[in-house]
């Protein structure tokens, strides 16, 4: 978690100096940080390859915490999106706007913090 958190402070240091690809970017990685710890924390049956490509991550973050809890379906939306918002700031040779971008980073603490929160209740 403590490199999601820092993606996640990354991620607004830059949406504030402009950088809005940048920050997207980071955003992105926050919450796939997130979901990492997440899955390692519930112990989920998930194979060492886990992180090795963001659709495996995305997909057994959705099959073992979203499907049957204990996240929402809202929150496995705000990771997918990410994604989609990382790929058209990274990729797509297009800048995404200021106002998606601080959408984006928006959504990202609210994942982070989601995850942080329900691994701290879990443990206790």
């Amino acid at each position: 978690m403590g490199k999601a958190r820092q993606a996640c402070s990354s991620a607004r240091v830059l949406l504030n100096t402009g950088d809005v690809d940048g920050a997207c970017n980071r955003a992105y990685y926050a919450m796939f940080d997130a979901a990492r710890a997440a899955l390692l924390a519930s112990h989920a049956p998930v194979g060492p390859e886990l992180g090795k490509t963001h659709s495996g991550l995305i997909a057994a973050f959705s099959l073992h915490l979203v499907k049957n809890g204990p996240f929402t379906k809202d929150i496995g939306r705000l990771l997918n999106r990410g994604e989609e918002v990382r790929l058209v700031a990274d990729y797509n040779g297009d800048s995404v706007t200021q106002a998606d971008a601080e959408r984006q980073v928006a959504e990202a603490e609210l994942f982070v913090n989601t995850i942080d929160s329900e691994l701290i209740r879990s443990a206790n």
